[in-house]
């Protein structure tokens, strides 16, 4: 039966997530460290891209429910060796892979779109294991919120994803920070994908590849204070955006898994396979016919000529035997790393961390 607010966690214990960092002073902060610093490079990783979620990199490289714990206690003004370490690292470390990898990862997603978007599947697929370790067993709750959870990825998959644009202002742009914070708490939710509905991707992304050459210097060389501050218009309200949406989010997601676990986890469940939904690898750009309308504009056929292939509207292809077989092979790719990760930070549970009646 379903525990309710105040009552206690099903198997009388503290909920997985409450007794994290109590599991956490076990490991040598070494080894600590190490997986935070691999989790939180696969964060960053993930939160550049359209389709994976960088709740679920956490989940595999095992330090999940470590990092919700972590935020709620700091948050709350409670300080852990454990929990100051690991979070800090992982922060660190996704904000460095993010630094670094943006403009990448933007003009692999836009040129080289089934290639990514088959890995991303396989790299969400790879998580699917993890939550249902979380989750089982499966009682009818959990099968109810993982039903409504897919029912919503499918809804939005199916509205298409809004291309960008430059024009963002400045509540749009904190709630897309919202949206990436969303992707660093929950497993299944792809902040990439949900800036890609809000047409806040490439622009995003094309800001924190500016504020790194601004402040690494590009083929120029050099510190570049006016590249900084062009950079930081869009970069500091998106940040706002998640330093809020991180602390509520994960208080809220701390507080619904020790009052209702199941259908909680059951949404994650859903969520995280309902992201695959809006990952069909096989779409390409095409060139749009006079009167698409961008922007809230009907363009004219001169206009639609000099529109940027980024903006183009993209349409599904038939892929060949080669694109098949490569995206499959790049699917069980993705969901093997996840798996290898995942068993990595297993092993080192079984090792490290003591069981508990």
């Amino acid at each position: 039966m379903m525990s309710g607010p105040g009552e206690p966690h099903e198997s009388g214990h503290a909920s997985p997530h409450g007794r994290a960092i109590a599991e956490s002073e076990a490991i040598p902060l070494p080894t600590l460290v190490a997986r935070s610093m691999i989790g939180g490079i696969l964060m960053g990783l993930a939160n550049l891209v359209p389709g994976i979620s960088g709740g679920t990199m956490l989940l595999a490289a095992g330090v999940y429910p470590l990092f919700i714990e972590s935020i709620a206690e700091i948050t709350t003004f409670r300080f852990r060796l454990h929990a100051v370490v690991a979070l800090g690292t992982i922060a660190a470390s996704a904000g460095v892979a993010i630094l670094l990898l943006a403009g990448t990862m933007k003009s692999l997603v836009v040129e080289e779109r089934w290639i990514m978007y088959s890995l991303f599947i396989g790299l969400t697929l790879g998580g699917v294991p993890l939550v249902w370790r979380l989750a089982r067993p499966a009682t009818p709750a959990l099968w109810l919120g993982a039903a409504a959870s897919f029912a919503l990825m499918v809804v939005m998959s199916l509205g298409g994803s809004a291309r960008a644009g430059d024009d963002a202002n400045l509540a749009l742009l904190t709630l897309s920070g919202l949206a990436g914070a969303s992707a660093m708490i929950l497993p299944g939710v792809s902040g990439g994908y949900l800036l890609l509905l809000l047409g806040q991707y490439e622009p995003i992304l094309g800001a924190i590849d500016t504020l790194k050459i601004g402040l690494l210097g590009g083929d120029a060389g050099g510190f570049d204070l006016s590249l900084v501050l062009q950079a930081m218009q869009v970069v500091l309200p998106v940040g706002i955006g998640v330093a809020i949406g991180v602390i509520g989010v994960s208080n809220l997601l701390r507080w619904l898994l020790d009052h209702y676990e199941k259908p909680t986890l059951g949404i994650l469940l859903g969520l995280l396979l309902g992201s695959v939904v809006g990952l069909y690898p096989f779409q390409e750009p095409v060139a749009p016919d006079p009167g698409y309308a961008h922007r809230g504009k009907l363009l004219t056929a001169q206009e639609v000529a000099s529109l940027d292939e980024r903006y183009w509207p993209l349409e599904r292809f038939t892929p060949g035997a080669g694109h098949a077989g490569g995206a499959l092979a790049l699917i069980l790719a993705g969901l093997g790393g996840t798996l290898l990760v995942d068993r990595i930070g297993s092993a080192d549970d079984e090792a490290d961390v003591p069981a508990h009646g």
